[in-house]
C-alpha cells in the first residue's frame, strides 16, 4: 500500500483525496464547504460580501480551518493516515495572503492542542485575502501596462489581468503603506497552505507564480525590474519559486493528531490549473483539456514557449515540466443555460438535441454567447448578437446554435497555440451532453476522451507527490488513474462544413 494525500482549496471549499498507486484507485476522500460547513466566516460563496462588487476577498484563517476539519473527517473514516507517505495541494490561483515577522516562528511552532486558525490569527498583515475574482485593479493593470508595455505578456506570460497577484498587491501597497511595511511575506494560497502543513515558508512554484505578472518565465526567477516597480522592497517578501517537484518540508508534528506521520515530505503546491493539467492525464503536448463549467476553460501542455498576441490566453508553469496554455471562456454553462430557459426544455432534452432536426452546420446559424462579461474576446458591456432571426427559429435550432458556436471560439481562440490536436480530453459538467462532444470531435477534428474524474486538481496534486516522492512516471500514473471512459471519434465528412463555419464566426466576432 503505497498512500499519497493530494488536497484541493478552490474558491467555495477545501477537498482532500488519498489515491493508493499500487492499486491504482482512489481510496478514501473528504471534503469541507466554507458556506455550509464554516459559516462563521461569513463567505457563504467563498468570499465575503462587499458593497462595491468588484472587490472579492475571504478570510485566510477560513483556509487554515478547512485544513484542521477536512483532516478530522479523514480520520473518522478509519482511513490509514499513518500510512500516507507524501502530501501535495492545489490552491485557486492568483489570491494572496498577507504575513507579519510572527509567521515563520508561528508555523515552526504549532501547538497540537489549538487549532490553526486561531494560533495563525496574529500572523496576518493583512486580514482579509484577495482572490481570483477580484476586479478592482484596473488602475494598477493600467499603470504595469504603461509602464513595461508589451514585454510584461512577452515575459511573464500575460498582460497585466484585473485578476492576477502583481496588480493586487500593488493596490495593497497604494492604500495601505503601513499595513504593507509590516508585511514580512506574502504568499499565494498554494503556497500558504504548504507552509502551514510543513511548518516552515513553502517555495511557490513555477505553474502558480506564472499568474501573478512577476514572474519572468524566461528566466524562472522573480523579474527584478517588474517587482520592484510592482511595490518597493517586494523581492525580499515573495518566497523563492522552485519546480513543482520542489519539497516544500517535512510534515509538522502538529498533524500527528489526525493520525498523519510527521516527517513525510511535503510536495510544494501548485495553482488549480496546473494541478489539472496534471489530474486529467494531459501533461504531454498534443493533448489538450476542455472543461465544461461555469466558465468553459481550454488548457493544454506546450512545445515551446509562446504568448497570445490577443492577449487572451495566458501561459503557467507545466508541473510535468515546461509549460501550459489556458484561455478561459466566462460565457460557459452559463451560457447554455440561457438558451435553455429561452427554449423551455429540460436538460435532458437539451442534451440529446435530436440529430434528425437539425445538421452539422446548422444551415450557417451562429451567434455570439455573450450573456455576461466575457474574458475571451473581452467583452465588458454584453450583448447577444446572431446571425439570423432568433426569433422565429425553433428550439434545436437555437440548442445546436450556442453548441456549434461556443466550439467554434474555442477553436479560433486556441490557434495560437500552434498545435493540431489529435485528442482532447473532456470534463465537467457538460460533459454528458453528447451531441456537445460530436460537434467538438467535428469542429477541431480531434478524438475526444471522456474522464470520470471529478476534482482533477485534487487527483493532480495526489498524483504530483507520487511523482516527486516515489518516482512514479507521470506516464504510469496516468495510466492508472486517468483512462478514458469513453471516446467520440470526429467525422471528416463535417471538415469542411465547420472550416467554412469558423470562418463565418471568425468575422462575426470581429
Amino acid at each position: 500500500m503505497s498512500l499519497f494525500l493530494g488536497l484541493d482549496s478552490s474558491t467555495q471549499g477545501l477537498k482532500a483525496e488519498i489515491i493508493d498507486i499500487d492499486t491504482g484507485t482512489i481510496i478514501a476522500g473528504a471534503s469541507v464547504n466554507f458556506g455550509k460547513d464554516l459559516p462563521q466566516y461569513n463567505c457563504p460563496n467563498g468570499h465575503l460580501g462587499n458593497s462595491d462588487p468588484l472587490i472579492k476577498h475571504a478570510d485566510p484563517l477560513m483556509w487554515a480551518a478547512a485544513l484542521d476539519l477536512v483532516f478530522s473527517r479523514l480520520q473518522k473514516q478509519d482511513v490509514p493516515l499513518n500510512k500516507v507517505t507524501g502530501i501535495s495541494g492545489s490552491g485557486q490561483q492568483h489570491g494572496s495572503v498577507y504575513l507579519n515577522d510572527k509567521f515563520t516562528k508561528i508555523i515552526a511552532e504549532l501547538d497540537s492542542e489549538k487549532n490553526l486558525a486561531e494560533q495563525l490569527a496574529p500572523a496576518l498583515s493583512r486580514k482579509t485575502s484577495p482572490i481570483w475574482m477580484d476586479r478592482a485593479t484596473s488602475k494598477e493593470c493600467r499603470e504595469l501596462q504603461e509602464k513595461f508595455g508589451e514585454r510584461l505578456q512577452q515575459d511573464t506570460g500575460s498582460p497585466a489581468i484585473e485578476r492576477f497577484t502583481g496588480p493586487q498587491i500593488r493596490k495593497f501597497m497604494k492604500e495601505d503603506s503601513t499595513a504593507y511595511s509590516n508585511t514580512a511575506h506574502i504568499h499565494l494560497v498554494s503556497s500558504f497552505m504548504a507552509s502551514i502543513l510543513a511548518g516552515t515558508n513553502s517555495p511557490i512554484d513555477f505553474g502558480d507564480g506564472a499568474g501573478m505578472n512577476l514572474l519572468n518565465l524566461k528566466t524562472l526567477q522573480w523579474d527584478k525590474d517588474i517587482t520592484e516597480f510592482t511595490a518597493p522592497g517586494l523581492l525580499k517578501k515573495l518566497p523563492r519559486v522552485a519546480s513543482s517537484d520542489t519539497v516544500a518540508g517535512e510534515l509538522s508534528e502538529y498533524y500527528n493528531k489526525y493520525g498523519l506521520k510527521s516527517g513525510i515530505p511535503v510536495i510544494a503546491w501548485s495553482g488549480d490549473n496546473p494541478c489539472s493539467l496534471i489530474g486529467t492525464g494531459a501533461a504531454e503536448p498534443g493533448v489538450a483539456v476542455i472543461s465544461l463549467g461555469t466558465s468553459d476553460t481550454f488548457f493544454a501542455a506546450m512545445r515551446d514557449f509562446k504568448t497570445d498576441p490577443d492577449g487572451y490566453g495566458h501561459v503557467f508553469g507545466n508541473p510535468a515540466g515546461g509549460f501550459m496554455s489556458l484561455i478561459c471562456f466566462s460565457n460557459g454553462s452559463l451560457a447554455r443555460e440561457e438558451i435553455k430557459k429561452d427554449c423551455n426544455v429540460s436538460w435532458e432534452y437539451f442534451d440529446s438535441l435530436p440529430e434528425n432536426k437539425t445538421l452539422p452546420g446548422n444551415e450557417g446559424n451562429l451567434m455570439l454567447p455573450y450573456f455576461s462579461t466575457e474574458s475571451t474576446p473581452v467583452v465588458l458591456n454584453p450583448k447577444v448578437k446572431y446571425n439570423f432571426c432568433a426569433d422565429e427559429a425553433d428550439s434545436e435550432t437555437k440548442i445546436r446554435c450556442i453548441l456549434e458556436s461556443q466550439a467554434l471560439s474555442m477553436k479560433l481562440h486556441s490557434s495560437w497555440m500552434g498545435e493540431t490536436f489529435t485528442r482532447i480530453r473532456i470534463t465537467g459538467g457538460a460533459s454528458h451532453c453528447t451531441p456537445f462532444l460530436q460537434i467538438l470531435a467535428d469542429v477541431f477534428q480531434a478524438q475526444i476522451e471522456k474522464i470520470a474524474i471529478t476534482d482533477s486538481a485534487g487527483l493532480g496534486a495526489a498524483l504530483r507527490a507520487a511523482n516527486a516522492v516515489a518516482k512514479v512516471p507521470f506516464t504510469e500514473l496516468f495510466e492508472l488513474f486517468t483512462a478514458a471512459t469513453e471516446i467520440i471519434l470526429p467525422n471528416s465528412g463535417n471538415t469542411k462544413i465547420y472550416d467554412n463555419a469558423l470562418k463565418r464566426y471568425a468575422k462575426m466576432e470581429k
